[in-house]
């Protein structure tokens, strides 16, 4: 659940709704990936899961994109755009895709089990990422190396839990379309936390970027016809969650020996994340066990959906990656600036709830101040020729 956010001078990535980088699961910064002729090339790994997600075929370079293959240069950045232009069309269909499905089984479908089906994702991210990571070896193996980095990756897990858990909860009260337009103030959050927690201050432009933002979501709200007030404070809830584990993790997970990327956080933090939520949802949510099983054998529909979901939940994350690792960190957050409009479009195509035209006109302010915040947080980094 996924979108970029923007902290502490720099862009990190996350999880579960549309946000500035819209997105749930946005972990720590990437280092940038070398052009495709400085990569080394490698065999690939042949598994199962390689039938099932296509799309691995393009994770690693072919050998015809070494050093010194003139010929096959041209080639080679063909193959790098289509696949670069795959995985943003895998990122937004993943995106929008596990934002309607959370909706449509909420809401519509009749599970009302959101702390069960977060607990599933979080199960199911545990299982593909370890697979993706230990099995595939998509990216270099990031052990936990102490128990005081466990102690604060469970920390990140149990805030990204209440995060997910409140925005797949808002769904049941509010459409996709508003859920977007609250999503989308989470830099503000982002700003009041980093403030709050690191004091640290940003320029006076970066704050008065947010007005609109609150400005926008204040018209929307107003005029939002399908308005519940538990939904939209589960949403804000959703959004201050997701800004806040952002700025925790610029806090705890700052040595080098501690950084993980974002393949290996998912790995690591999903099992625990799973661990918490499935003890809450049998406390919450009573019989949500055997209600399921017993609604899977009167319609194994309800069973393809659960798994669809759930490998969604986790394609989120694993194209945040993708995208950021064939683009850049700024690139994911741009996406995610256009993903929210995107996300409300098609949910109003699909699920036909009303909307008004100052709703419209609130969505647009809050969507165009998080540009003009984005734009005025670059603008304060010092260039590397001023630093140097």
């Amino acid at each position: 659940m996924v979108e970029a956010h923007v902290q502490s001078g720099r862009t990190t990535r996350r999880g579960s709704n549309p946000r500035e980088d819209s997105t749930d699961l946005v972990f720590v910064d990437i280092p940038p990936t070398p052009p495709s002729e400085a990569r080394p090339g490698g065999k690939q790994s042949a598994s199962f899961l390689s039938l099932l997600l296509p799309f691995f075929f393009f994770l690693r370079p072919s050998s015809s994109a070494v050093a010194g293959d003139a010929p096959g240069s041209a080639s080679s950045s063909t193959t790098a755009t289509f696949a670069t232009a795959f995985f943003v069309g895998l990122w937004y269909l993943s995106n929008i895709g596990v934002l309607l499905l959370n909706k449509y089984l909420l809401s519509i479908y009749g599970f009302r089990f959101p702390v069960f089906l977060t607990a599933l994702h979080m199960i199911s991210c545990s299982a593909y990422s370890a697979a993706a990571v230990r099995w595939l070896r998509l990216v270099p193996l990031q052990p936990v190396s102490s128990r005081r980095q466990l102690l604060k990756i469970a920390a990140l897990g149990a805030i990204f839990c209440f995060s997910v858990v409140c925005g797949n909860a808002s769904l049941r009260f509010l459409p996709v379309s508003f859920n977007q337009a609250i999503g989308a103030t989470t830099p503000f959050f982002t700003a009041l936390f980093a403030l709050a927690i690191t004091c640290r201050r940003e320029p006076g432009a970066v704050y008065a970027a947010l007005l609109p933002v609150v400005l926008g979501i204040v018209l929307a709200s107003n005029s939002e016809p399908l308005f519940h007030p538990i939904g939209f404070i589960l949403c804000v809830g959703s959004t201050a969650g997701r800004a806040l584990k952002s700025v925790v993790q610029g806090v705890l997970l700052t040595s080098e020996s501690e950084k993980l990327n974002s393949m290996n956080l998912l790995m690591h933090m999903a099992p625990i994340a799973a661990a918490i939520l499935l003890p809450l949802a049998l406390y919450a949510e009573p019989g949500v066990v055997a209600v399921t099983v017993a609604k899977v054998r009167a319609d194994p529909y309800l069973g393809l959906l659960l798994f669809g979901n759930a490998t969604v939940a986790y394609l989120v994350n694993l194209t945040n990656f993708l995208v950021t690792k064939h683009t850049s960190a700024l690139t994911l957050q741009v996406l995610g600036n256009a993903k929210a409009a995107v996300a409300a479009l098609v949910s109003v195509l699909i699920f036909r709830n009303p909307v008004t035209v100052m709703g419209i006109t609130g969505f647009g302010i809050t969507v165009a101040g998080v540009v003009l915040y984005s734009e005025a947080k670059k603008r304060s980094k010092p260039s590397p020729s001023s630093s140097s």
